[in-house]
C-alpha cells in the first residue's frame, strides 16, 4: 500500500467576543472559527486478487448409421460427465449440456458440449482427471478459462476504497499527534481515483485434452485494484491542553 503527501491548513482566530459587537459578523467570526479546525488529507491503497471461477467444457462427438444408435452412443458418454460432476458436488446451474446433430452422406454425427463453472480449482482439476481417465479419447476437455465474478470485483474495489481511507485516517492521526491535537470525527469522504489493470499469470494445464493433444498452459488473470480518497477530520485540542487554558 502506498500513501501520499498530506497537505495541513491551520489557521488562528481571535476570539470573536474579544473584538467584534455586530451579531452577524460575530456568527460568521464563530462559523470560520468552527471550519478551520479541520485537518485535510489525502490516502491510497492497492490491492491485487486472482480469479475466482473458472470455465471448461467436455465435448463428446461421434456418428452412426441411425440417429437412434448416435444418440445413444452419445448419451451414455454425456450421462457419465453429468454423473461425475454431481459426485463431486457441481451444482446443477453450474453446468450446462448442448446438443447439435447433422447428417452427411450416410452417417449421422452427433455433437454434445457440457460446460461447467468452477470456485473450487482442486476441484476442477480432479473433475478433469476423472474424465480423461475413464471416457479416454472419446472426449474433449478444453483448456480451463479463469476470471473474476461479479461478487469478487464488488468485494475488491469496496476492499481498495476502505484501505485507502484508513491510510488518510493513520496518516491524520499522525499530524495531528505533531501538532498537539486529537483527531475528531470525518467530516467528508471523496473517492478521486480508481485505477483497475489486469496481469495474466501462467499455469500448468496439468491434463492432456483429446486425442492425446497435449494441453497449454493456463492463463490466470490477476487484477490490481488502486484507490485515492480525499478525507477531512475535524481537529480538536487536547484535553491537557483545555486545563491549562
Amino acid at each position: 500500500m502506498a500513501s501520499s503527501p498530506s497537505r495541513v491548513f491551520a489557521a488562528l482566530l481571535p476570539h470573536a467576543g474579544d473584538v467584534y459587537r455586530d451579531e452577524n459578523i460575530l456568527r460568521t467570526v464563530q462559523q470560520t472559527q468552527k471550519s478551520a479546525r479541520e485537518v485535510h488529507v489525502t490516502g491510497s491503497a492497492e490491492i491485487s486478487c486472482s480469479a475466482d471461477r473458472a470455465t471448461f467444457s467436455v465435448s463428446i462427438t461421434n456418428s452412426k448409421e441411425t440417429v437412434n444408435d448416435v444418440t445413444n452412443s452419445v448419451s451414455r458418454r454425456v450421462e457419465y460427465v453429468l454423473q461425475t460432476l454431481r459426485q463431486h458436488n457441481v451444482k446443477e446451474d453450474e453446468m450446462s449440456v448442448m446438443r447439435h446433430i447433422n447428417r452427411s452422406e450416410n452417417l449421422f454425427t452427433m455433437e454434445t458440449q457440457v460446460t461447467v463453472v468452477f470456485s473450487d480449482f482442486v476441484k476442477m482439476q480432479s473433475v478433469c482427471v476423472v474424465l480423461l481417465e475413464k471416457l479416454g479419447q472419446s472426449v474433449d476437455v478444453s483448456q480451463p478459462r479463469y476470471y473474476h465474478s461479479q461478487e469478487c470485483l464488488s468485494l475488491l474495489r469496496r476492499r481498495v476504497c476502505a484501505a485507502a481511507v484508513e491510510n488518510a485516517r493513520l496518516k491524520a492521526s499522525e499530524v495531528c499527534d505533531m501538532l498537539g491535537q486529537t483527531l475528531g470525527l470525518p467530516l467528508l469522504v471523496r473517492e478521486e481515483e480508481t485505477t483497475e489493470m489486469r496481469t495474466d499469470e501462467w499455469r500448468d494445464g496439468g491434463v492432456e485434452g483429446g486425442q492425446g493433444r497435449k494441453r497449454e498452459d493456463a492463463r490466470q488473470p490477476r487484477l490490481t485494484a488502486t484507490s485515492r480518497v480525499f478525507v477531512s477530520f475535524n481537529l480538536r485540542p487536547k484535553e491537557r491542553s483545555r486545563e491549562k487554558l
